[in-house]
């Protein structure tokens, strides 16, 4: 086998390992396939992006990056967060997503304990990320905002996303009282073309504006939404397609009077969903649901309490017309216990739907507002940054089987020993865990999730900080961290063929 061959191996088994196609044949020296059972390795390479977190003056921003010790990685690598460029001239929005700088936001020392950074004021800039080696696997950064006053105050979050092609944000809306942004952040080095649908009540909502916007490379774009369409909308759901290119997507949902939160996108369009951790004292819960395709839906609603599966008083079920946004009002469902809403096909043949919750704790001119999309279950690992000795909650629902979980507290930011404990979650049910904290935490700590045994499990994260009476919350759910992908071994004894 020659050199050439040789590096086109290497370099394929290298590119699974970095964007998760893993399909390698290498041919035998008999022109026969060769290739073994695949084998779980770790990534080597991720990108991540977070959006402008505000525009408000009185705006305080933290950022948190944590990647968990993964086994069977290298001892090289490096990892960081960079401000975006400048927007381009002809700026849909018409603002300045943030400045170039060499310094990143943010810069990892070691895997298994969390770095730091902020951003004070306003304007501050989208930041570009890359992990490479062994800080690639599960790498997670955490956008956290305190806003003191104004549209939108309280407590907003966000884990900064991956770059895609789609995204579906059910929740989303133009009513008189909102100012929601869809914050775009482009990674590379040539322009994305995005489009941006949305979809009320009657369907879908004429209009050309959201058609071609162009993303400049290594810039953000917050575009309004009131800009892409006429009259005001309760409930959108938003849908965002790369024609060229990828980005970061995420919806920024500011409100005059419940404050405001990130949402996030919801998972892929599925027949069953499930979002996790709605706070034991939420005062409001609406669900905001969409089905992308021909069909309507019909859906069982239900909530996994600490004591199983329970279906709300007039909410049984919930009927999802084709391509039209529907919206439900579960009031306080949660009747002061935590809990997790599961939506399934009411008949043996599933209809592909997207989902979110808009959360709402306090009451009267102390109320507070978040999002919890639907999400992928833990799967393998999952992490959340920036979880403090006081205010954070971590829920975990398993609405199938019952299911073992070890929860692992990291290090702190500034000192602390880890932590670890397992947890036993029964079928049907959501539990708020008393979760473990690193001894002799300073600073702020990590919280990995990480599967056992039994069916799958959902898990939010909520941070809650009250200020001046107001209980500002924000919450991220724990979708599977994917920092390892299957890579196929091969049956042959390479060292032969190098003698050839």
């Amino acid at each position: 086998m020659n050199r050439t061959t040789l590096s086109l191996i290497a370099g394929a088994a290298a590119l699974a390992a970095v964007t998760g196609f893993a399909s390698l044949n290498t041919p035998a020296a008999s022109g026969a396939g060769t290739t073994g059972a695949a084998v779980q390795r770790p990534v080597e390479r991720s990108r991540l992006l977070c959006p402008q977190p505000s525009t408000s003056d009185l705006a305080e921003t933290a950022y948190t990056s944590f990647t968990p010790v993964t086994q069977g990685t290298s001892d090289g690598g490096k990892a960081g967060l960079q401000p975006a460029t400048e927007e381009s001239p002809d700026s849909p929005s018409g603002k300045k997503t943030g400045k170039k700088a060499s310094k990143p936001a943010v810069e990892p020392k070691a895997p298994g304990k969390p770095a730091t950074g902020d951003s004070s004021g306003a304007e501050g800039p989208a930041l570009v990320g890359t992990a490479e080696g062994r800080f690639a696997p599960g790498w997670t950064v955490q956008e956290t905002t305190e806003v003191a006053a104004g549209t939108g105050r309280g407590l907003l979050g966000t884990a900064c996303t991956a770059p895609d092609t789609e995204f579906w944000f059910p929740g989303a809306s133009t009513a008189d009282s909102r100012t929601d942004y869809v914050h775009l952040t482009n990674p590379d080095d040539s322009a994305a073309v995005v489009d941006i649908e949305l979809y009320g009540k009657d369907g879908t909502l004429k209009s050309t504006v959201g058609d071609g916007i162009t993303v400049q490379p290594h810039a953000g774009e917050p575009i309004l939404l009131s800009t892409l369409t006429g009259a005001p909308q309760t409930d959108l759901t938003v849908h965002v397609t790369v024609r060229s290119g990828r980005v970061g997507a995420a919806v920024q949902a500011l409100d005059d009077r419940t404050g405001g939160d990130w949402l996030g996108a919801s998972t892929d369009p599925a027949g069953s969903l499930v979002m996790p951790g709605i706070p034991k004292d939420a005062t409001s819960v609406r669900l905001v649901a969409f089905a992308p395709g021909d069909q309507d839906a019909d859906l069982k609603v239900r909530l996994a309490s600490p004591s199983g599966l329970i279906t709300p008083a007039g909410n049984e079920t919930l009927h999802i017309k084709s391509g039209m946004t529907t919206a439900v009002d579960l009031g306080d469902v949660t009747r002061g216990e935590a809990g997790s809403l599961v939506l399934t096909p009411t008949g043996s043949t599933p209809v592909p739907v997207v989902a979110a919750l808009r959360v709402v704790r306090g009451k009267g001119d102390k109320q507070e507002s978040a999002f919890i999309p639907a999400t992928a279950p833990v799967a393998a690992r999952a992490t959340v940054a920036d979880n403090s000795a006081k205010g954070t909650t971590l829920a975990l629902s398993a609405p199938g089987g019952t299911a073992q979980v070890k929860v692992t507290a990291s290090a702190g930011s500034e000192g602390g020993t880890p932590a670890t404990k397992t947890y036993t979650i029964k079928g049907g049910t959501t539990q708020d865990v008393d979760a473990p904290a690193p001894s002799g935490l300073r600073g702020t700590y990590a919280l990995t999730v990480e599967s056992v045994s039994g069916g799958p499990v959902y898990a939010s994260r909520t941070l809650a900080s009250t200020q001046e009476g107001v209980p500002g919350f924000t919450i991220q759910t724990l979708p599977d961290d994917h920092g390892t992908v299957a890579v196929p071994e091969a049956d042959q004894d390479l060292s032969v063929l190098l003698k050839s």
